[in-house]
């Protein structure tokens, strides 16, 4: 058993002194006072939660092991205090048949220092046109389906893998992305793109195909899932098929939260990310659509790539910056310490909404009978984002250098320690 004494802990909306006692993987009290001769942990006031949830990583395992393995990159995520993920698709081989998923699914039980739930590919390789077995990788344990890293191109494709998944009930995440309308861009198509002299991408590339998913999601009744939207037009259209009944949810990356392309001042690929970076008004739509619940959940699409693809020019240069370790602290620096939102509406979207979107077993507040998946934030105290400190193999985020707070203390999943700070 393990006691945590004097946490802050969110009940109502509001941050309350508690003890928490764990008995194995549960939580079994929860009180203002708890005498106990179990080993305790002294959490001084620090802020204590159930584990964030990203339902966005890319641990690059199999196939591309120099930028991240699912061990290191699930210790990331215990660092940046989630403790269940899901992971992308793309890999080598990809996770396109039953066989394929249950044996990636197997592979991050093993390997993960956190929960590893698995997407399956909504087609073989994530590129053709005839769908997957999405019937067999739901039975074979797929959490939800996607293509991410690579648009779907046919209505008729993303059709019948709508009415797929519709019919196993999971979710379909899409990577939004008309390759027709990209012209071989590599940042957001304007005016800083232009100063710079590197080739755009129309936020059309986005959000007309949200307007051609949406049309085929109302027509299935799929639950249609909107991975890193980034353009006004894109909040726009959820905001509106949502009012009209359609079963849509969206993710949005702290990057377009917190930056805009004028961020972008330089050839560093450090700021190459798909989607791009976008518009100052881009941005402010991404943020009020958070707000406002319009977009449901934050996402970090952690993207871990090696330093020297990185260092390369941003035509070069692969898209993806690593994000699962800062998000949390970013977020509760430049959104809740400046009173854009609330510690509760954060937690909200970082936590309960990805597990009700997602229909996830993991707890989604501290209280008696849940998992004892946990994690400690010490709100107060102010750190400098540094490369050093990454558990992550990836090293590529522009956020290096930033000042913030919230630095992760402990993380425990199943009420086992999986991460502590020095």
């Amino acid at each position: 058993m393990q006691r945590i004494k004097q946490a802050k802990i969110l009940i109502d909306g509001e941050l309350v002194t508690r003890d928490v006692l764990i008995d194995g993987k549960t939580i079994t009290r929860v009180a203002e006072h708890i005498e106990s001769d179990v080993e305790t942990i002294d959490a001084k006031g620090a802020f204590l939660s159930a584990g964030l949830v990203d339902v966005h990583v890319h641990f690059r395992e199999p196939g591309f092991e120099y930028k991240e393995t699912i061990a290191t990159g699930s210790a990331a995520a215990a660092r940046g205090g989630f403790t269940t993920v899901i992971a992308m698709p793309n890999l080598n081989p990809v996770p396109d048949t039953p066989a394929r998923l249950a044996k990636q699914i197997a592979l991050n039980q093993s390997s993960a220092a956190v929960h590893v739930a698995q997407y399956g590919a909504v087609s073989s390789d994530l590129t053709a046109t005839a769908i997957s077995d999405i019937v067999g990788m739901s039975q074979a344990g797929a959490a939800a389906f996607s293509n991410d890293g690579k648009g779907v191109q046919t209505a008729d494709t993303m059709l019948q893998a709508m009415q797929a998944a519709a019919k196993v009930n999971k979710p379909l995440v899409a990577h939004l992305e008309d390759d027709s309308l990209l012209h071989g861009g590599v940042m957001n198509a304007g005016a800083q793109a232009e100063k710079i002299g590197l080739p755009g991408i129309t936020g059309l590339a986005e959000s007309s195909q949200l307007a051609r998913d949406l049309v085929l999601a109302k027509a299935t009744g799929v639950h249609y899932h909107v991975a890193h939207i980034s353009t006004k037009a894109s909040v726009d259209l959820v905001r509106i098929a949502k009012q009209q009944g359609v079963k849509v949810t969206a993710e949005v990356s702290p990057h377009h939260l917190l930056l805009a392309d004028t961020a972008i001042t330089s050839d560093n690929a450090l700021f190459k990310m798909n989607p791009p970076l976008r518009s100052q008004e881009d941005r402010q739509a991404v943020l009020a659509g958070l707000i406002d619940g319009t977009i449901d959940m934050v996402a970090t699409d952690h993207a871990p790539h090696g330093m020297v693809e990185k260092a390369q020019s941003f035509k070069l240069a692969p898209f993806g910056i690593t994000g699962i370790e800062t998000s949390f602290q970013l977020l509760y620096t430049k959104l809740v310490k400046t009173g854009i939102i609330t510690l509760a509406t954060l937690i909200e979207r970082m936590l309960i909404a990805p597990v009700n979107a997602f229909n996830l077993e993991a707890p989604v507040s501290v209280t008696v009978g849940a998992t004892a998946d946990l994690v400690l934030f010490d709100l107060a105290h102010k750190d400098t984002i540094s490369a050093d400190e990454f558990v992550s193999l990836g090293k590529n985020t522009p956020f290096i250098g930033w000042e913030v707070y919230g630095k992760t203390l402990m993380t425990w999943v199943d009420g086992n320690l999986v991460y502590q700070a020095n």
